[in-house]
């Protein structure tokens, strides 16, 4: 099957330009991003973002239609502390994920362990082959693949 899924992140290219307007350096903090795994096994769509330090009550995921929406939030450290490195990105930041119609989202399940939002996703009962019986005049009928 074709690509089922279809990566957004319209800060990218947010990103690019203000790359470009402050010289590399820039003054903004770039947008924080979730990494995500995503793969097929069988009928089951499985997908995986890193999100560690985000309470599991910080997470809210919505469906709409056939899109995916993952919002967490990462508390601002204490300013009182003198920090010698800060790297991990902080406050609220989203994720949306276009999936393919061959996909179930009234379906979805969600669990959070460790760090990891793990989604799984199965395929719609209609999007899997079946077989379709073909029948004739004769006594004979025979199933094929559709």
């Amino acid at each position: 099957m074709a690509a089922m899924l279809m990566r957004t992140d319209p800060f990218r290219e947010l990103d690019r330009l203000t790359q470009q307007v402050m010289g590399g350096s820039g003054t903004l903090a770039r947008p924080s991003v979730m990494p995500m795994d995503a793969w097929r096994d069988g009928d089951t769509f499985y997908i995986e973002f890193d999100l560690p330090g985000v309470s599991p009550d910080a997470i809210d995921l919505d469906v709409e239609r056939n899109v995916v929406t993952v919002k967490a939030e990462r508390p601002a450290l204490d300013r009182d502390r003198e920090m010698l490195a800060a790297e991990r990105p902080r406050g609220v930041f989203s994720r949306q994920l276009v999936l393919g119609d061959n996909l179930d989202t009234e379906r979805i399940q969600a669990a959070y362990e460790a760090g990891v939002l793990a989604l799984t996703v199965p395929v719609a009962e209609q999007a899997k082959p079946r077989k379709i019986t073909i029948a004739s005049d004769g006594q004979d009928r025979q199933a094929i693949n559709a």
